[in-house]
């Protein structure tokens, strides 16, 4: 996100100004789209309603002269209006006013249909967008915040739909016509009280405006980050009570509302100012035409019917200029809002499909590293060329330390990353040369916290296949040992998990993970620690399930406890990123080496605690 681009004058920076019109332009094709005829139609029509509307507006005004004229006996030869009388130029006046709303009105229901269309396709892009970018962007940015954004943004695009283009341009040819009829009706000098009265109301408008949106841009930081501190501190709800932290967290909060509170202040107190120095420059433009118009009616020159069309047609205009004020900081706040929601859909996706990538064909399921290099900083290396092959139905398991780069090949198979040396291919292609999609749908994950939607079991299980049927449900869940237990509810499969699941155990959650998994039925399985987080006896239980699920699939596990992946075909030894020692358990053990020493290490540990425990 820019910072602000404001100069201390008041004055849009040339950078802003740039980035406004890219947003102007990022929004037209919404408007304006080469595909959809209809939504071109329905703006024009809307635009001429517009012009219709606005025509009726400015002539309303000669209608109720004409009343006052033929009332006061003073009027003179005005056409058509003279033989309508008193009473029917009233009545026609109050039609005017009822055309000018009907008018405006139909407008708003023709363009209503374009405008939410619009913002339906840009959220749905944004969304899109989002979900394409890379998981480095994600873990860098904070959720709150980023939701913010969208929601502002979305709000923005809504705003400058509406008002931008049925209040400014409507204001806009309204003046412009005023302007002319009083050059006409009158003389040059009513227009030029006009002009300048405009001229010095949109001049002090803007300039002031300006000054305004660097507090509101200050304002909307300090909201944004109160936002991601109270989202942050929910989402970790447990965490704060575990720690007492209630006070602490309220405290985090608070500082950042007092930052907000602070600007708040400023916009407010910045607002009144604007308000009455737009009074001002409104009152006294409209006291000099009044006061001009009055004179020419003592003289003569002007009828009572026309000091009354005087003074219609100036506060006609005062209340359009008035709201000008509003919508001229909200369009530029809107541009603020949009012009951060563009910035993060005009953001890069780090990784993408080649033009043309066909998908991923999986004829046996054979993984295969080859002398992978990756680094999530540079000067940080993780991985430091890595060789690993993995037979088709093979179950392979990869251990070591904590920073050996376990989940990181985990991450890179799945294509999180790009790798940075070397290759992963499955059955000969390489995962950068096929689609993501494609390659998402061939593996599938139990990861070690299996986070779930805030809906129900059902919900949730069938998220691995969203066309599956009750019944292949009901086998994965059978499958995965959680049935008994699901039925075991009052609401069954109806039950709601909860946020993140945390209405369900660890080992409840972790079998809903391994029952979606299973009906996503994919030919490769990555295990990522998927039973560090349980108890033992939970463990085993979650064990003989995820063995159960890997049989006739390529299995590649991320293991802490050697004790789950003993009888894996193969073991992987890592550390600091290279492959130390690979082998069969018992072989490793009869090594001596670094797997032997891990064994020894967890076998007294788990001695210890079941001594502790008994």
């Amino acid at each position: 996100m820019p910072p602000s681009q404001i100069t201390q004058s008041g004055k849009l920076s040339a950078e802003d100004r740039a980035r406004n019109m890219r947003t102007l332009r990022s929004v037209l094709p919404y408007l304006w789209p080469a595909d959809h005829p209809w939504v071109k139609k329905r703006v024009l029509i809307a635009m001429v309603l517009l012009v219709m509307a606005k025509v009726i507006s400015v002539a309303t005004p000669v209608l109720y002269k004409g009343a006052v004229d033929s009332l006061a006996g003073t009027a003179r030869d005005e056409g058509l209006l003279l033989p309508l009388g008193a009473v029917a130029l009233t009545v026609a006046y109050g039609l005017a006013r009822l055309g000018s709303v009907a008018f405006g009105e139909l407008r708003d229901a023709v363009f209503v249909r374009v405008a939410q269309r619009a913002l339906r396709q840009l959220a749905l892009e944004t969304f899109r967008h989002i979900h394409a970018l890379s998981m480095r962007y994600h873990i860098t940015r904070k959720t709150g915040g980023l939701s913010r954004i969208i929601e502002r943004g979305v709000k923005g695009v809504e705003f400058l739909l509406r008002f931008m283009l049925f209040s400014v341009g409507p204001l806009i040819l309204e003046l412009t016509l005023v302007t002319i009829l009083f050059a006409v009706l009158f003389d040059w000098r009513y227009a030029a009280v006009v002009v300048v009265t405009i001229w010095a109301y949109v001049a002090f408008t803007f300039k002031v405006t300006e000054w305004r949106v660097a507090i509101r841009r200050k304002m909307n930081d300090a909201d944004t980050a109160a936002n991601q501190k109270a989202i942050d501190s929910l989402l970790n709800f447990e965490t704060v009570k575990y720690f007492g932290a209630e006070t602490r967290e309220a405290e985090r909060y608070d500082a950042s509302m007092a930052g907000y509170e602070k600007a708040a202040v400023k916009t407010g107190q910045s607002l009144a100012f604007l308000n009455f120095g737009q009074t001002l420059i409104i009152t006294a433009g409209l006291v000099a035409v009044m006061v001009m118009a009055a004179l020419e009616v003592k003289s003569g020159k002007l009828t009572v019917g026309d000091f009354v069309m005087v003074q219609a047609y100036m506060i006609q205009i005062t209340m359009p200029l008035g709201f000008l004020g509003t919508v001229y900081r909200e369009i530029r706040q809107a541009l603020v809002d949009m012009g951060e929601m563009f910035d993060l859909l005009h953001q890069p996706a780090e990784i993408e499909d080649k033009p043309g990538a066909p998908a991923l064909t999986v004829t046996g399921g054979e993984v295969c590293f080859d002398a992978v290099k990756f680094a999530y900083h540079p000067d940080r290396p993780i991985l430091k060329g890595i060789s690993l092959t993995v037979a088709a139905g093979q179950r392979v398991a990869l251990v070591g330390p904590s920073g050996s780069g376990k989940s990181t090949i985990g991450r890179l198979l799945f294509r999180f990353y790009d790798v940075t040396g070397g290759a992963i291919r499955i059955d000969g292609q390489d995962l950068r040369d096929v689609t993501q999609q494609s390659l998402h749908d061939a593996i599938g994950v139990v990861p070690q916290d299996t986070v779930l939607f805030n809906d129900t079991i059902r919900y949730n299980i069938a998220y691995g296949r969203a066309d599956a049927t009750e019944a292949e449900i009901v086998a994965a869940a059978k499958a995965a040992k959680i049935h008994d237990f699901v039925m075991s509810l009052p609401e069954g499969y109806d039950t709601a998990v909860g946020e993140r699941g945390l209405k369900l155990s660890g080992g409840e959650k972790q079998r809903v993970g391994i029952a979606r998994t299973l009906l996503k039925n994919p030919p490769i399985l990555l295990l990522d620690e998927a039973t560090s987080a349980l108890d033992t006896q939970t463990e085993r239980d979650i064990q003989d399930s995820l063995n159960a699920m890997g049989e006739g699939r390529t299995v590649i596990t991320i293991a802490h406890r050697l004790s789950t992946i003993a009888d894996a075909d193969r073991i992987v030894v890592l550390e600091k990123g290279e492959i130390v020692e690979e082998g069969t358990h018992e072989a490793l053990l009869a090594h001596g080496g670094r797997y032997a020493a891990m064994w020894a290490r967890q076998s007294a540990e788990d001695g210890e605690t079941e001594a502790s425990a008994a």
